[in-house]
């Protein structure tokens, strides 16, 4: 044998080692191109109704949304009525009203000042303050005849 049929032996040696290495890299190759085509499948099959349902979600979601925002218009709306009403009321009966209080207070401390003088005594009630403390009716009663 010579020496170029020895490098030729060697090379067709390589290249059937390359062949075979490549060979079994494909085939690996294949097997995960199956495994995925078989996963994005099944991915896909599950995946559909997922997402009609999560269509359907978000369509009841926006319903519900629509009818909280038209209750809030509402509620919104209430409150202003009744804002205007209140001020309204304030504005009738609010002047009168303390009106006839004052005049009622005012009668009811004047008819309280006749009684008071025409006993010569407070009312029995009453308490009367001396030097941060109070005193009964019936001990002041007493400081007053000493």
């Amino acid at each position: 044998m010579t020496g170029g049929e020895v490098a030729g032996i060697l090379v067709a040696v390589f290249w059937a080692i390359l062949v075979s290495f490549l060979a079994v890299v494909l085939g690996r190759l294949a097997q995960t191109l199956r495994a995925t085509t078989r996963l994005v499948a099944e991915v896909t099959e599950q995946a559909v109704p997922l997402l009609a349902d999560a269509s359907a979600t978000v369509r009841s979601a926006q319903t519900q949304l629509d009818r909280v925002d038209a209750i809030a218009s509402d509620v919104q709306e209430v409150t202003a009525n009744a804002s205007a009403l209140s001020t309204t009321v304030a504005s009738t009966f609010g002047g009168p009203l303390v009106k006839v209080a004052a005049f009622g207070y005012g009668v009811r401390k004047a008819l309280g000042r006749d009684r008071d003088r025409g006993e010569g005594a407070p009312a029995a009630g009453r308490r009367t303050v001396i030097v941060g403390r109070t005193v009964p009716v019936a001990r002041r009663r007493k400081q007053k005849g000493r």
